[in-house]
């Protein structure tokens, strides 16, 4: 402990030292500029698709719940913000003044506690408009009741900033309740939803994203339909959630045999609306799809083994997402680079 305590010691002391000179105030100048900017204007000659969550209500360290960021163009779209989605994207330094919308697939709370972070952070990093969430009946109620819990916080920070520097009437954001089909269109976009089966939650959606030739779909949380398999058709890469059945058996015999009844219960029925690994290879072979990735995982993997057992489970080439994890698909082409975090 001695020597620890000399270490730390020591370093606080060269530190110091830095921060007395020119050039180390530079350094840490530099530093922390890096650290409160965000980066370039989200440019990009194609589809970039950022994981802000990969996990799912079952807590894993560094994976925050479900979240995929779209950027097509200079136009950024969110699908989901679960909890700890936001804090994913400002470690990866995107610029969110360019956010234009929330695209939530269903009202599950684990796909939608974020969506207040999201906006604080885009209407602080000046966002022209207010933000509008996409989503199924009942958007309406979960807006409403966010724009109504988060009132004060919104007057606190115009008390402190200033109305120029943030407008009141853009940190209110609209709900907007979508049917299946065509949501936007212009300027080589295309985006979709299309129903999904996540029984007894319904209506509940997915998302196609088509730009410049490139296509990219999110499943949320369904279990494999023809229509999911009809949304994926011909897709460049398709974004799946995905349960491991073994894993899920394995903590549900667990916990009754930690006398956890009410775990094991909920463990017994989460199968019922969810994909499982198993059945994914067979459902990209038949939509022809270029580059399966799995999220929001039921369990998460929280080693090695767990990860052995999903790719025992999903066909070779699969792509087991983490947080911060990137894909980047160059307009009218083929190619898919994923970027790792």
């Amino acid at each position: 402990m001695a020597v620890v305590g000399l270490v730390a010691l020591a370093a606080g002391a060269a530190a110091w030292y830095l921060v007395g000179t020119a050039s180390g105030r530079a350094v840490l100048l530099a530093r922390a500029a890096q650290a409160v900017a965000g980066g370039p204007v989200a440019e990009f000659d194609g589809l970039r698709v950022l994981l802000c969550g990969t996990g799912s209500p079952l807590a894993s360290p560094g994976r925050a719940q479900a979240c995929v960021a779209i950027t097509a163009g200079s136009s950024l779209y969110v699908v989901d913000a679960g909890a700890g989605s936001h804090a994913t994207m400002q470690l990866s330094r995107q610029p969110t003044r360019h956010l234009r919308a929330v695209l939530v697939t269903h009202l599950h709370t684990d796909h939608v506690t974020g969506i207040p972070d999201f906006n604080l952070m885009s209407w602080v990093d000046g966002r022209p408009a207010p933000l509008e969430v996409y989503g199924p009946a009942g958007v309406e109620r979960l807006v409403g009741g966010f724009n109504e819990a988060f009132a004060p916080d919104r007057s606190y920070r115009v008390a402190h900033h200033g109305a120029e520097l943030l407008p009141p009437e853009l940190g209110v954001m609209v709900a907007v309740p979508i049917e299946p089909g065509i949501l936007q269109e212009g300027d080589g976009l295309r985006i979709t939803a299309f129903t999904v089966d996540h029984a007894p939650v319904a209506p509940a959606f997915g998302y196609r994203f088509d730009y410049r030739g490139r296509s990219v779909v999110v499943s949320g949380d369904t279990v494999v339909t023809e229509g999911l398999e009809q949304a994926a058709t011909d897709a460049d890469l398709l974004l799946q959630d995905v349960l491991s059945l073994p894993l899920v058996r394995a903590v549900e015999e667990a916990a009754l045999a930690a006398d956890r009844p009410r775990v094991a219960k909920i463990f017994a029925d989460i199968p019922s609306y969810h994909a499982h690994a198993s059945e994914l290879g067979a459902l990209a072979e038949r939509a022809g799809v270029r580059m399966l990735a799995v999220y929001h995982f039921v369990p998460p993997p929280r080693n090695a083994v767990m990860e052995m057992v999903y790719r025992s489970e999903l066909p070779d080439g699969t792509i087991l997402t983490r947080d911060g994890m990137a894909f980047e698909l160059p307009a009218d082409g083929t190619d898919i680079r994923v970027v790792e975090p």
